[in-house]
């Protein structure tokens, strides 16, 4: 008997959603979406924020409960919306992370070297074979190239339902309030004005601190140095686990993926369904699984321990890059003092550790922080007389050139100094 009617209590919203469409359920029970419970949606940032363990799947019912809310305003304010294209739209912002592989974005391209909406596509292809063409208008919905312009802006824009979500979801469990959103307002400001989604004026302010809040959350939580440092050591130990061409026997899925003897890009992707599939199976348990497997590696062992343990890298942000001679200095010290650095016992051999000190202990990147793209879908408001007008002109707080600002900030990261090391880093 198939099930016509559920109930979800989401406590973001402070409430339920109410999911009546039969074929939006065989959706969320299908095992592509179900894997996104064994996903987490923040990745290693649990590691600073103890309650941040909620997953891809909690936020995908998420931005479906928006989508369903923000459908229904718009259809309230007379917009033409067909039952067709609310089931296509909901089917789309539901299924918009099931490309999403392991470990949030932190092993993007390094399990394989195709983006996750490339794969959601592929992934919702697949799903609409099986249901009889029934995605059809997700499918053009979510690679815009449905009539309705709008449907898409819902799906994936500057101000969209996932958007939304994922900032309410995230200030929530990690107890970041900056990340705070009103979305209730924001979404009964949605209007549509010649098949583009606008805000009506009234919801200048919301919008404001929508955007606001985004950029001090990828600054207090996506970009926090600890959850930096631990997306650093979980990507080294990848780099150096695959480097060495090892086998990941606890995990035969991922190990396939690994040790390929065909890249496995988006054209191979595209031509072999089964790689699809078999992607469909990753999860977190994959990579705990990879982690707690003795590989008889030390260096794979120091930053394994490392993650477990919470002993992290140090990071260090600047405005400007490291020069070269203080990432050298500070191997070289490491390489001088090495028992001490990774508690080594005397008895043991460390010769043949040094070759790897630059490439996985010791590095520099950069981080950027852009809260606005006027190169994507720009935010527009729908004024009093009825005119159209982009954010930055209309908003006192938000001119040009704060919207098109990227913050960038330079580190370096290398383990605990015994000691300290501002005499290295000075």
């Amino acid at each position: 008997m198939t099930q016509k009617y559920k109930i979800i209590n989401d406590p973001v919203y402070d409430g339920f959603l109410n999911v009546d469409d039969p074929f939006i359920l065989k959706l969320i029970n299908h095992p592509y979406v179900q894997r996104l419970r064994r996903i987490k949606q923040l990745g290693m940032a649990d590691l600073v924020y103890p309650g941040a363990v909620h997953t891809r799947f909690s936020h995908s019912l998420g931005a479906l409960n928006l989508m369903c809310r923000a459908l229904d305003v718009l259809k309230s304010k007379g917009v033409a919306i067909t039952d067709d294209e609310c089931r296509g739209a909901k089917a789309a912002i539901l299924l918009h992370d099931i490309g999403h592989g392991p470990g949030s974005h932190v092993l993007e391209n390094m399990i394989v070297h195709v983006q996750h909406e490339v794969i959601t596509e592929l992934l919702m292809k697949m799903l609409n074979q099986r249901f009889d063409g029934e995605l059809d208008t997700a499918l053009a919905i979510f690679k815009d190239e449905y009539p309705k312009h709008f449907l898409h802006q819902l799906v994936s824009s500057q101000l969209d339902m996932d958007r939304l979500d994922y900032l309410s979801r995230d200030s929530y469990f990690t107890g970041v309030r900056e990340g705070i959103v009103g979305t209730d307002r924001i979404i009964y400001m949605l209007n549509v004005k010649d098949d583009e989604l606008v805000v009506d004026e009234k919801g200048i302010y919301s919008v404001e601190q929508f955007i606001i809040s985004r950029r001090l959350m990828y600054w207090q939580v996506y970009m926090h140095k600890t959850v930096v440092a631990a997306e650093i050591m979980l990507r080294n130990y990848f780099n150096r686990a695959i480097a060495m061409g090892r086998s990941f026997s606890t995990s035969s899925r991922l190990d396939s993926f690994i040790r390929s003897n065909i890249p496995i890009n988006e054209r191979t992707m595209r031509d072999h369904s089964y790689l699809c599939s078999q992607f469909a199976d990753l999860d977190d348990n994959d990579l705990y699984q990879c982690l707690k497997e003795n590989h008889g590696d030390r260096v794979l062992w120091m930053l394994r321990d490392g993650l477990f343990g919470h002993n992290l890298f140090t990071i260090h942000f600047s405005d400007k890059p490291f020069p070269e001679n203080k990432v050298e200095e500070l191997r070289r010290y490491i390489n001088q003092n090495m028992r001490e650095v990774f508690n080594i016992p005397s008895n043991a051999v460390i010769s043949d550790w040094k070759d790897y000190m630059a490439e996985y202990f010791v590095g520099t990147g950069e981080l950027h922080n852009r809260s606005y793209d006027f190169n994507d879908h720009e935010i527009k408001v729908l004024c009093k007389d009825g005119h159209c007008r982009s954010i930055s002109e209309v908003s006192d707080q938000l001119d040009h050139s704060f919207l098109e600002k990227t913050v960038t900030k330079y580190y370096i990261y290398h383990p605990k100094l015994p000691g300290g090391n501002a005499q290295i880093l000075a």
